[in-house]
């Protein structure tokens, strides 16, 4: 606890996009003690001169995370990137708890997927919510649905063939923000619950492939036709169109846990921790139209 009696809070992987943004968060509320660690605190200088206690962490060096977690209340973590290596992910998540149970941190904060069953296209993080489960410690677990901000990639190269090609069938997903999900681990860390749940951070709707491409046509005012194709015919396509098999690979995986309904999950968590609605998909889309359109 800090010296004004607030939590000290402390973010891992503070460099990165999602983290930055929950460290800007933190000190906008004048959240009062903030850690933030990374693997490369020579990125967050801006963060230190704003009174921001840096410190390194490598999830793969585990002897060094009770000392980056010292002195720690509550505790953000964010999923890792490390998916090169089948259960290297789970590895590094388990290590970060076992860390945190070390260290004291009464309450911990963890970014997961929406539906993180076995059989999921992203299991890694069903093996961690089971980790933290088994620990000591309390928590709050995030199945954040997937990021609204990949859509204007994708969407911008249907605007300029005309056809919006996914093999999600008529699978629905509801979309939330980079930054909606931002604002919901900024306010679990806040807040004072010290128990333990799961929410859901969805956006306001599911919406289907076909949802999608007519969105994209009223934003370019063109038409903009869905092509359903099958996982295979989707991956092929990427290959040849230049796209690393592995990546297409995982679109492709996405696109089939789409049309099972993995992402197909709607709830009023988000509004309930942060006090406001999610963005819309349609909102998000039409302030990044130059982007769409580029």
């Amino acid at each position: 606890m800090s010296k004004n009696n607030q939590p000290t809070l402390l973010v891992t992987g503070a460099s990165g996009q999602l983290g930055r943004r929950v460290v800007e968060l933190l000190l906008e509320a004048d959240a009062g003690a903030i850690v933030a660690t990374t693997r490369t605190p020579d990125k967050l200088t801006d963060f230190a001169e704003q009174g921001v206690i840096i410190r390194h962490a490598d999830f793969n060096q585990p002897d060094s995370l009770p000392e980056a977690f010292a002195g720690v209340d509550r505790l953000l973590i964010i999923s890792t990137d490390s998916l090169e290596k089948p259960g290297l992910r789970v590895k590094q998540h388990r290590a970060a708890i076992k860390a945190a149970e070390a260290a004291g941190v009464s309450h911990v904060v963890y970014t997961s997927v929406a539906n993180p069953g076995p059989e999921s296209v992203i299991p890694d993080h069903y093996e961690t919510e089971e980790a933290l489960a088994n620990s000591q410690l309390n928590w709050t677990i995030l199945r954040n649905n997937l990021y609204a901000d990949l859509l204007p990639s994708s969407l911008g190269q249907a605007i300029q063939m005309g056809q919006y090609f996914s093999a999600a069938g008529d699978g629905r997903l509801a979309y939330i923000s980079r930054e909606d999900c931002a604002q919901a681990a900024a306010a679990a860390l806040l807040s004072s619950f010290d128990g333990r749940r799961t929410l859901n951070i969805t956006g306001p709707e599911a919406l289907s492939p076909a949802d999608l491409a007519a969105l994209a046509s009223d934003i370019a005012g063109k038409p903009v036709t869905y092509v359903p194709l099958t996982k295979d015919a989707l991956i092929k396509n990427m290959v040849a169109a230049g796209v690393p098999e592995p990546a297409a690979q995982f679109v492709g995986a996405l696109d089939a846990a789409t049309a099972r309904g993995q992402f197909d999950v709607l709830s009023d968590d988000f509004a309930e921790l942060t006090g406001y609605a999610p963005t819309a998909v349609s909102e998000f889309l039409t302030a990044n139209r130059d982007a769409l359109l580029s």
